[in-house]
């Protein structure tokens, strides 16, 4: 089970880690998800909190029937160290 959760008010996955709050920033339109900013406080960097939060977030995303736009720089070099991730981007 995944901690990460859809804050779909602020559009961003929100990952909460030692009273820190790890974000992913995204676009919805229609079934296609822009992924735009990824945000780790410097406080949990070198953890490995990005890696959960994009991961989580991708996981939601496959459960909700999505196709991903990664434009984040982070979420684009996560997919390409997970392929099994791959099938969720679209051009």
């Amino acid at each position: 089970m995944s901690d990460v959760i859809n804050n779909k008010a602020h559009h961003r996955y929100e990952l909460d880690v030692e009273g820190h709050l790890a974000t992913e920033h995204y676009r919805l339109d229609g079934g296609v998800i822009t992924f735009e900013h990824t945000d780790v406080p410097k406080e949990l960097g070198g953890k490995g909190i990005g890696s959960k939060l994009v991961q989580g977030a991708l996981d939601q995303v496959r459960a909700d029937g999505l196709k991903l736009i990664p434009q984040c720089p982070f979420v684009k070099a996560w997919i390409g160290k997970h392929p099994d991730y791959a099938d969720l981007v679209t051009r």
